[in-house]
């Protein structure tokens, strides 16, 4: 797991566009799973375009540092075979 923001950035970066499956903590002991698009970086946030019949809303962002305390988790997906391509 990369251990700066910058690497955790550069990770993402090099994976937009692709499928994912993003878990978060939602607090009270609940755990919060989406699918969706990694579609934007920005200097301080990344942007998840989630799959529309799943979820009510559109788009979610957190900051890098989520991922860092382990908050948000990512599972990037191989379009062609289905299969994890990475995970953070």
């Amino acid at each position: 797991m990369p251990t700066k923001l910058s690497d955790i950035k550069k990770k993402l970066d090099s994976n937009l566009g692709k499928r994912l499956l993003l878990k978060a903590n939602g607090g009270r002991r609940k755990t919060i799973e989406r699918s969706g698009v990694l579609a934007e970086t920005y200097p301080a946030v990344f942007v998840v375009e989630l799959d529309q019949d799943e979820n009510a809303f559109e788009r979610v962002s957190y900051s890098y540092a989520d991922i860092l305390t382990n908050t948000v988790q990512l599972t990037f997906y191989d379009d062609n075979k289905g299969s994890v391509l990475s995970q953070q």
